[in-house]
């Protein structure tokens, strides 16, 4: 797979507030830091700003389980990073 190991069974399917990017995570936390983002975070944090906002950039959309669900979400997701293989879907 793509985005987690083979064999998974449960995992959180994120969405980052700042860039947009949607991602499967073995996490299941509401909210955590984006693999896209976290390179280039910027701790010169604004008045209306907090640090808490700018690491924990993704929020969890949704809890997946099971090992089936989990390599059709990991297979719809990886496509439009690697342009691979569609005709399963």
């Amino acid at each position: 797979m793509f985005y987690l190991p083979d064999g998974t069974t449960k995992c959180g399917f994120y969405e980052c507030k700042r860039c947009d990017n949607r991602f499967l995570s073995l996490q299941t936390m509401k909210k955590i830091p984006c693999p896209s983002c976290a390179q280039d975070i910027d701790y010169e944090i604004g008045p209306d700003e907090s640090l808490d906002d700018i690491l924990d950039s993704a929020e969890l959309i949704q809890v997946i389980e099971g090992e089936e669900e989990i390599k059709k979400m990991d297979g719809l997701l990886s496509l439009a990073i690697t342009g691979g293989e569609d005709e399963w879907i």
